[in-house]
């Protein structure tokens, strides 16, 4: 067989219906917005929005917010069309291996794995940084020596961070109907907390602190800062935010009616997502002068705290704390299913594709965990942050283009979803455009480390995957 047969071979949709019905079908509509939610809105709607318009924009951060938005929407139509049409678990790997073949859903794959494993450990670290700034002012403090990654500040181990991972996995470990159930619950909490933000905030709002809105442009230490550059530069680190949606497409094996709660779940949570992020930017934008914000790990507490709300400011970070647990849930379910979807094409070894007596993935989630918590434990890792952004653009590039061969095939080997992308053909092509629009826009540090990742996963593959995959095994026969 030619290189390029082999590395094009396609897996047959029924094979993975049959592989992922093992999997438990028992998560609902507002599981899913309860999980989108959850995962987009984690720790950054309470740091970003100051930190991008310190650097950035000034005021119009809130235009930067739904720039990034637009991009993501634009995506999320196609990965709501993919899920309903194949709700497989893997998400955009599992897709890329039907529409385009093996060594191209390797690629998407392992990119989405990168933003899992990273993201999970930078969630797990903020969580502990932030707990441990409650707790200082009660004159509870843990040595250093178990405050801080390794080689940082005295660090050995972040020892709070490897509990809160280990906690997540546990629970998930359970159930994902059980995880669930506590991620509704954390995200309705989290809401709150946000909404008590804004309506506290809006009583302390002043006019001029939006004047000029758009700052004159001009280039910094940062880069650009002001007009439509400053802008486009707060997009690309404003982007990082909006991913999660890949999140709910990775369950989608164990979505009840996936035709209807898949794109309901991805369109509804990241619309939700847009609404909570403008409006605490505005809000943030109206309280105090942007230039206040500037290396301020808590804006939204600073702001509370000069509008004289300094037991509100406790009660919002107290629950946004608690409420960092919610993205830790998600990126562990789809962590872990993207894993066992690995294992169970024989791309990385086939124990991580078995499920346990309960037909959960528990192989696969126990080393996702225990890798994130190596990386959030012991290694210094804050050159790795824009790595996450790369790797989920490219994926979401791939997305977009596999609408074009999805459609030459719905109906025919694979369902006619009812949803579709709409405006057909422009908006896959839209969608494509955009994201490749913002990866340009990340920095060169975040290309070069996406660079390294990708070689070491292309290592992998033509080392072990191409030659123990099931499909390669199939050919065999």
């Amino acid at each position: 067989m030619s290189f390029w047969k082999t590395i094009t071979r396609k897996e047959d949709p029924r094979v993975y219906e049959n592989k992922d019905g093992h999997l438990v079908r028992s998560l609902k509509v507002r599981d899913f917005l309860a999980l989108g939610v959850g995962t987009i809105v984690s720790a950054s709607i309470f740091t970003l929005p100051g930190e991008v318009a310190a650097m950035h924009t000034g005021p119009a951060v809130a235009i930067s917010f739904v720039v990034a938005a637009v991009v993501a929407g634009l995506v999320a139509f196609a990965y709501a069309e993919m899920a309903a049409a194949m709700p497989f678990a893997g998400s955009a790997y599992s897709w890329i291996n039907v529409v385009f073949g093996e060594f191209f859903g390797w690629i998407a794959g392992w990119a989405l794995l990168a933003e899992y494993f990273i993201a999970l450990a930078f969630v797990g670290a903020g969580l502990s940084a932030n707990l441990r700034a409650l707790l200082a002012p009660a004159g509870i403090k843990l040595p250093a020596a178990l405050s801080n990654a390794f080689g940082t500040e005295g660090g050995v181990v972040d020892i709070i961070s490897v509990v809160v991972i280990a906690v997540v996995a546990i629970l998930i470990a359970n159930g994902a109907s059980k995880a669930a159930r506590v991620e509704n619950l954390l995200v309705v909490l989290k809401v709150f907390a946000i909404l008590l933000f804004v309506v506290v905030g809006l009583t302390a709002i002043k006019s001029s602190n939006y004047v000029p809105f758009i700052p004159q442009y001009h280039e910094t230490a940062n880069g650009a800062f002001g007009g439509w550059q400053g802008i486009y530069a707060g997009v690309s680190m404003i982007f990082l935010s909006y991913i999660g949606f890949d999140s709910i497409a990775a369950n989608s094996a164990e979505a009840i009616n996936p035709q209807k709660t898949m794109p309901r779940g991805i369109l509804g949570s990241l619309l939700i997502a847009v609404v909570l992020f403008v409006s605490v930017a505005m809000v943030l934008m109206g309280v105090l002068p942007y230039t206040k914000y500037a290396n301020s790990a808590e804006p939204v507490g600073l702001a509370l705290r000069a509008a004289g709300h300094g037991g509100v400011a406790v009660v919002v970070q107290s629950i946004a704390v608690v409420g960092m647990f919610t993205a830790l849930i998600g990126m562990s379910l789809a962590g872990s299913r993207l894993i066992y979807s690995f294992g169970r094409d024989g791309m990385l070894p086939k124990w991580l594709g078995k499920v346990d007596k309960s037909g959960r993935p528990n192989r696969a989630l126990w080393t996702l965990t225990i890798v994130a918590i190596v990386i959030a434990a012991f290694f210094p890792f804050a050159f790795l942050s824009q790595l996450v952004s790369a790797g989920t653009l490219i994926a979401f590039m791939f997305v977009s283009l596999g609408i074009y061969a999805l459609r030459k095939r719905e109906g025919k080997d694979i369902a006619d979803p009812s949803f579709k992308m709409p405006f057909y053909p422009v908006m896959p092509a839209l969608a494509f455009l955009a994201s490749l629009l913002v990866f340009f826009g990340l920095d060169y540090q975040a290309k070069l480390y996406a660079g390294i990742w990708f070689i070491f996963g292309l290592l992998i593959y033509f080392a072990y995957g191409m030659h123990h995959s099931f499909l390669a095994k199939k050919k065999e026969k």
